[in-house]
């Protein structure tokens, strides 16, 4: 029973890992419809802007969110408006961008660090409870707890602002929210630099509990890629809740299956969710399409 116990608590701390990085991911594609593979290297500079805030002046990891999540923000309005916004109306161009955006990342922080791997010590990972005999850490758990309130935050921010009405107003429609007067272009700015602030945020939460390395953010994607997919294109719920479901499937399937073949469990669940239903757990009907259509 102990057994089962601490492989669901592995699932759900896991799972929170995986929901945090899939959240930004998630609401980028549901808004501006870019399927943005360098997710995983905006994950990859939060976690270097934590350790740079504590080489340079001593900041915990945790501290250093102040800065990285904001400048993370800057950094993706700034993509957005110069990289993908010219290509706004080639859909395939933008998707082939953030790739090239992926590789250029990975190379000139793999050309600074010289591949050395780097890990930022913070007093609070060394805290542990015990839970029934479950061993939990600190570091993790704030994972967890951060994943939660980023879910609520965000949902909340897009039901009750007028700010995030008009995000969900460009979601539905841009052509429309266009004619009622939405600044779309300002609304993607906005969009893809909280999703890129949420990938920072991620990745400094994250940079106490892994070892650091230029190609680490590709870990993190392919997992969010499927919890986008498994919980619903465009869905903050769906990105959340298919954290959680990625999360403990890996974590069975490495304890009672084979740890060789936790990744291709949920990989099997991926694909059996395209066939069966290609929107996801959580998403509207025909979202994977919309990505596919003219608007303007």
């Amino acid at each position: 029973m102990s057994a089962f116990i601490n492989v669901v608590t592995v699932g759900l701390l896991l799972g929170g890992i995986y929901g945090l990085v899939s959240i930004g991911l998630n609401l980028i594609f549901g808004v501006i419809r870019i399927v943005n593979f360098a997710q995983g290297e905006f994950v990859m500079l939060g976690m270097y802007g934590a350790y740079l805030a504590y080489l340079l002046i001593g900041v915990d990891p945790y501290v250093s969110i102040l800065v990285v999540v904001p400048s993370l923000f800057l950094f993706g309005v700034v993509v957005q408006r110069f990289i993908l916004q010219p290509l706004q109306n080639e859909p395939m161009m933008q998707v082939f961008a953030t790739f090239g955006l992926l590789l250029l990342l990975q190379n000139m922080v793999l050309a600074i660090t010289r591949g050395m791997s780097y890990t930022v010590p913070t007093p609070l990972s060394q805290v542990h409870f015990d839970l029934g005999g479950v061993s939990l850490s600190l570091s993790r758990l704030i994972v967890l707890l951060s994943v939660c309130v980023v879910a609520i935050g965000l949902s909340w921010f897009l039901k009750h602002t007028l700010l995030g009405k008009s995000v969900r107003a460009v979601t539905q429609d841009r052509r429309s929210a266009r004619l009622m007067g939405i600044n779309v272009e300002w609304t993607y700015m906005l969009t893809f630099g909280t999703g890129a602030a949420l990938a920072g945020l991620a990745g400094t939460l994250l940079a106490p509990i892994y070892t650091m390395s230029p190609q680490i953010g590709g870990n993190f994607i392919v997992a969010a890629f499927a919890v986008v997919v498994l919980g619903g294109l465009g869905s903050v719920w769906g990105a959340f809740a298919g954290g959680f479901i990625i999360g403990m499937i890996e974590a069975f399937a490495g304890y009672y299956v084979n740890p060789e073949l936790k990744h291709v469990a949920w990989f099997l669940v991926f694909i059996i969710v395209l066939i069966v239903r290609p929107s996801g757990l959580f998403g509207v009907m025909g979202a994977e399409e919309v990505g596919l259509r003219e608007q303007n």
